[in-house]
């Protein structure tokens, strides 16, 4: 292992900055204070990619005719609930997450059960829960309450993902809620846990020879699980990735279509003729499909943009785990910015027939308050953790 190299600090420095900070009013001190708290590489690229969002989903309303002026205003309160929950959890001691884990799994764990047997059936799944009116997903907070068990379980000081009781541990708490949203069933989200699990294990030192059964195995029961568990609609939707002159391929081929009509400027807001016709199904036009919508309006250089802000966001999460003061902080920087990365591939990648047409939403744009919600706590999480960062880095050692 590459011995960690140390940087000696002049201590005049240091001395230096603390009689600058000394010689400061108490009113500079509090607002220097208050500001270190926020990263703006993630703040700026957030709030322009929900202000962004509820443009087109009015946009997108609006063209349609499906819901008009109904998702944007729902939208717009959702984001400024999500932007206060964002607010109290920057100032909140993420260190307390930790014990609260468990009981946010139990939560979740029955949250996930009560769907199942009352949770009203739209197009044939559960997934959704009402309450007079609000209507919240279970396992949007699922993914959550599995980032915050799977980080506290290996903070722990005689944790080791190497050792069968801890890996056993790992794996229990990964594959119940994925059971539980399969059945929904809701195969994307459940499909999520598996990349968010396996990138907080690498962080926690998995051993290589471990990495590569796993991978063996995985690759021992796709073809299993593609016979025996899948459901019809599933495989039509893999056939029709493979195929897509296929009957069910139309949307899979409608969306990119509507990318790559936008051409380098787009055809201008509200002027796609793809949801303006109606090509883009009017359901979905605004969540699982706003990325074809925004493409062919702003074109190359738009989506070029929305590509850079979620590249600035993914880096500030990561470089918070750099900055992490402990290893639960770097755990759940690295299962926030997998799960939002994954979010992001997938609903880009099936628009341009990358990846196979799930029902995975675009972080921050797409219509769904459950899930602005959840993105927005992920964020507040992160900065907590930034806020709580110590001053030892990849290029400066403390010691």
């Amino acid at each position: 292992m590459m011995k960690r190299m140390n940087f000696n600090i002049n201590p005049s420095l240091i001395d230096g900055e603390e009689n600058e900070q000394g010689s400061q009013g108490p009113v500079k001190q509090f607002i220097r204070k208050f500001f270190s708290h926020f990263d703006l590489l993630q703040i700026i690229p957030a709030l322009t990619l929900i202000f962004a969002g509820i443009l087109f989903i009015y946009g997108a309303g609006e063209q349609s005719g499906y819901g008009a002026g109904l998702f944007w205003k729902r939208q717009f309160c959702y984001a400024i609930a999500s932007v206060c929950i964002w607010l109290f959890l920057t100032f909140f001691d993420y260190r307390w997450l930790g014990p609260a884990s468990i009981p946010c799994y139990a939560v979740s764990i029955v949250l996930l059960i009560v769907v199942l047997f009352w949770g009203p059936e739209v197009n044939n799944a559960h997934r959704w829960l009402d309450f007079g009116g609000f209507s919240i997903q279970p396992s949007e907070f699922a993914k959550l309450a599995v980032i915050l068990s799977l980080s506290w379980l290996l903070s722990l000081k005689k944790a080791d993902i190497n050792k069968p009781l801890w890996a056993f541990l790992f794996f229990l708490i990964v594959v119940i809620p994925f059971l539980l949203i399969y059945k929904e069933p809701d195969l994307g989200s459940a499909m999520v846990l598996v990349p968010v699990a396996a990138a907080i294990a690498f962080v926690a030192n998995l051993k290589l020879r471990y990495v590569i059964a796993v991978l063996i195995i995985l690759c021992v029961l796709m073809p299993v699980s593609y016979h025996c568990f899948l459901r019809p609609y599933q495989k039509e939707r893999i056939m029709t990735y493979l195929d897509p002159e296929r009957d069910m391929g139309w949307n899979a081929r409608q969306a990119e279509f509507a990318v790559g009509s936008g051409g380098v400027t787009g055809q201008g807001f509200m002027k796609g003729k793809h949801c303006l016709l109606g090509y883009l199904p009017k359901r979905v036009a605004n969540s699982d499909f706003i990325f074809p919508v925004i493409a062919e309006e702003t074109g190359f250089l738009g989506a070029l943009t929305l590509i850079t802000l979620y590249g600035c966001l993914l880096f500030s999460i990561f470089r918070t785990a750099l900055l992490a003061p402990d290893s639960f902080g770097r755990y759940l920087c690295t299962g926030i910015g997998t799960v939002l990365a994954v979010h992001t591939i997938v609903n880009m990648g099936m628009s341009i027939r990358l990846v196979p047409i799930t029902g995975l939403p675009l972080p921050f744009v797409s219509y769904g308050g459950t899930f602005l919600m959840t993105v927005m706590i992920y964020c507040g999480i992160v900065q907590s953790i930034y806020a709580h960062r110590s001053r030892e880095t990849f290029l400066v050692s403390s010691e």
